[in-house]
């Protein structure tokens, strides 16, 4: 604690004499009345004459210890903390810097940051350089950057970790992260605070030893495997070894196995051959057939780099949603998956419906608050004039024969005839009604709506179009989530919540719209999720269905955050 008083009240008073200080965010911000009432109960002196000329011979020796000084971000901050610390070296535990590389090795590996990745690799040249005093301030400099990206990851993870990158300077991290960090140093427990640093989460672990079998793989040329057309069962292969390569170092077929194919001279696609490539379309959300088409034939194409760097960018992913509750309901867009848990137990799985490209679900976290039975369909404006408008100009039928009313407003429920409308002069966009479905078999949200309260509108809900569920890409809604068991899920959810079987068909032979709230609510998180490893171990990959895995280009960074002086971001487009 000594040393954690020292730094607030030196900081305190550099701040106060250095008028190029004031304009930034000191590394501990403790209030000055506090400081100078603590000086006192000490006995210590208010003021220290030579404080700034500390901080100014502080700071010059910063800046000749750093060969580039560019590449430090919190300058008068380290100039504070060394000398707070005598200019001992922080980074003499070596375990403690072996873990904060490999957390900044996983970062760099994602590409999601280029000044964390320039970061990562000089300090591995100062490594191997043995050039240790540019090494120690660097990494200290860097673990400040490290604490403010992972405690802004909750506000802004959204939109760092998909597509937006991470490549702006970073501001301090807040005191209470400073603070924890200092009181580490002091016990000598630096290398038990990094690691705090990373997710508490098994499926972190598994992603990240899922990338460790993979880095072996990169150094090796991948194989090629380009043949054209639908390879089924016993057709000719033109480069089998390609195909048993990539099978095998992937792991869907054992070395005993690939070693077997090799003997046989195999030149078809064998039932063997099939099997591998079974269980490869099953890792990769594919229809599991065995058959080589347009799909299975991207996904060999993927070396373990691409495969690396989307590990490395869910396993940050992670940190979003790291599952800390024994209840929870899961949506993985990437997926069509929903899974759902009660008290640590996995109780339910379904196919659900995204939302297309165009009209993409939100990522989001909330509770079930509520289920409704036999819903209306209260449509969205850009659903009515988009979709809905056009067709009842159309066909003067359609809105009668999918059960629609025309409303006032969204004040007024009062209908409108849909005969007295003159469709031939109706404009879409300044359409002055609005549309409501009936509940019934045709209603759009099925016979079940989930409510789960967000800004976004978005909720989970049946669905009357069943046979789409058969369909291995299921991105077709306009933002909600649709639900293949949303009668399992209904049932599952008011049991959970006390209510009796019986009570429940009672609600289910209604005919009439009913909302029951729930006792208990389960928390829910709609996640990205484009890979990671199963409870069986494997390694599974999804396609990027929203294009969020591509990191934008950097340049356009500035344009879109800025971060005021008091450590907050703002999103300025």
């Amino acid at each position: 604690m000594a040393m954690i008083r020292q730094s607030c009240i030196a900081l305190v008073l550099i701040f106060a004499f250095s008028s190029q200080v004031l304009a930034k965010q000191p590394l501990l911000t403790t209030p000055l009345i506090d400081v100078l009432s603590e000086q006192q109960a000490l006995s210590e002196p208010t003021v220290k004459p030579d404080i700034a000329l500390q901080y100014q011979q502080a700071k010059l020796w910063v800046e000749e210890v750093s060969d580039d000084l560019s590449e430090i971000q919190y300058v008068d901050e380290l100039a504070v903390f060394y000398f707070n610390i005598g200019y001992t070296p922080l980074w003499h535990d070596s375990l403690a810097a072996t873990e904060f590389e490999e957390q900044l090795r996983i970062v760099a590996l994602s590409a999601i940051s280029s000044d964390f990745s320039q970061r990562y690799s000089r300090l591995k040249y100062y490594k191997s350089s043995n050039d240790w005093r540019q090494y120690d301030l660097l990494a200290t400099d860097t673990l400040l950057a490290f604490m403010s990206y992972v405690e802004n990851l909750p506000a802004y993870g959204r939109g760092w970790l998909f597509g937006a990158g991470v490549d702006l300077r970073l501001p301090l991290p807040s005191e209470m992260a400073i603070e924890r960090m200092l009181r580490a140093v002091e016990s000598n427990r630096l290398r038990f605070f990094i690691a705090s640093l990373k997710p508490a989460d098994e499926s972190y672990t598994k992603i990240v030893q899922a990338m460790t079998e993979l880095e072996a793989l990169k150094a090796a040329p991948w194989p090629g495997f380009y043949q054209q057309g639908i390879i089924r069962l016993g057709d000719r292969l033109q480069r089998p070894d390609a195909l048993i390569t990539i099978l095998e170092s992937l792991g869907d077929i054992s070395r005993y196995e690939a070693q077997h194919l090799r003997s046989m001279d195999v030149g078809t696609l064998n039932l063997d051959l099939s099997a591998g490539v079974k269980h490869f379309q099953r890792r990769h959300g594919l229809k599991s057939d065995g058959v080589i088409g347009p799909k299975t034939r991207y996904w060999l194409a993927i070396p373990p780099q691409e495969r690396i760097r989307v590990l490395a960018l869910n396993s940050q992913r992670v940190r979003l949603w790291s599952v800390k509750y024994s209840s929870v309901l899961i949506v993985n867009i990437p997926d069509y998956e929903m899974n759902l848990w009660l008290d640590n137990e996995h109780v339910l799985d379904s196919k659900v419906i995204v939302g297309r490209p165009s009209r993409r679900t939100p990522l989001l976290s909330s509770r079930v608050d509520s289920v409704v039975f036999n819903p209306y369909w209260n449509v969205p404006i850009s659903i009515m004039r988009k979709d809905i408008l056009p067709k009842a100009q159309r066909d003067r039928g359609y809105l009668y024969r999918h059960d629609y009313a025309v409303i006032r407003s969204w004040t007024n429920t009062e209908q409108i005839p849909i005969h007295t409308i003159d469709w031939r002069i109706v404009n879409a966009k300044l359409f002055p009604y609005r549309l409501r479905q009936k509940p019934g078999d045709k209603n759009a949200l099925g016979l079940y709506k989930f409510n789960i309260p967000n800004t976004n509108a978005i909720y989970l809900h049946d669905t009357p179009a069943k046979s789409l569920f058969n369909k291995e890409e299921r991105a077709f809604s306009s933002g909600c989530v649709r639900v293949e068991q949303a009668e399992h899920l209904v049932m599952i959810l008011l049991n959970y919540s006390g209510m009796s079987q019986q009570q429940i068909n009672d609600l289910k032979s209604y005919t009439e719209t009913k909302t029951v709230g729930l006792k208990n609510r389960v928390r829910v998180h709609v996640i990205y999720q484009t890979a990671w490893v199963d409870t069986q171990g494997m390694v599974n990959f999804r396609d990027d269905v929203y294009r969020y895995d591509t990191v934008s280009d950097s340049s356009q960074l500035e344009k879109k955050f800025t971060y005021r002086t008091n450590n907050n971001l703002s999103i300025t487009q």
